[in-house]
């Protein structure tokens, strides 16, 4: 059995969960997630407290148990806190700009940069070198800022590119090095 799935999920103040048929939507003060729930797991909404449960012990329903569980408990924070992913850029000239809700930015190229957002993801940039991606869902929250990280990996011998707040790139020695020794 799951560790996780057995955990209760309790349904925070002003959010609302409803399930139709094999449909969980919860909805709260950021939006609206619906979490579609396969036929092997059993979803019991009582007295403000989720359990989520296998219907069979089948490996796919165990793997589905915590996925599942973990999903659900998600939604329910997103919609009521939400999520943010916070970008950093590294390297000489790379800046970053809002132009209306389009995000612009420079980096070495010849041309600038042009992100939209996708629905429901805001985006903030609070210094230059800082994009600041917020949002409801997790899932596209991760999404994006993947498709904003893609654009310009961080390198492993300058250290230059788009990365997270806090990741650790790890830096090689270039050939010019080992020749001088």
């Amino acid at each position: 059995m799951s560790k996780i799935g057995e955990q209760e999920i309790i349904i925070e103040e002003g959010v609302t969960v409803e399930k139709e048929g094999a449909v969980l939507t919860v909805t709260g003060a950021l939006g609206e997630i619906t979490v579609k729930i396969p036929d092997n797991i059993d979803v019991i909404i009582k007295d403000a407290v989720i359990n989520v449960s296998a219907k069979d012990s089948t490996k796919q329903a165990r793997s589905n148990h915590g996925t599942y569980r973990m999903l659900i408990s998600n939604a329910i924070q997103g919609v009521k806190e939400g999520y943010t992913k916070t970008l950093e850029l590294v390297g000489v000239g790379y800046r970053a700009r809002m132009e209306g809700d389009t995000l612009v930015m420079s980096l070495g190229w010849n041309h600038p940069v042009e992100v939209k957002p996708f629905e429901g993801i805001r985006i903030e940039v609070p210094e230059e070198t800082k994009v600041v991606v917020k949002g409801y869902d997790k899932q596209k929250v991760g999404l994006f800022a993947a498709k904003i990280r893609e654009i310009r990996k961080p390198e492993p011998y300058k250290g230059k590119g788009i990365r997270y707040e806090g990741e650790y790139v790890r830096r090689k020695s270039s050939k010019s090095n080992l020749a001088s020794e």
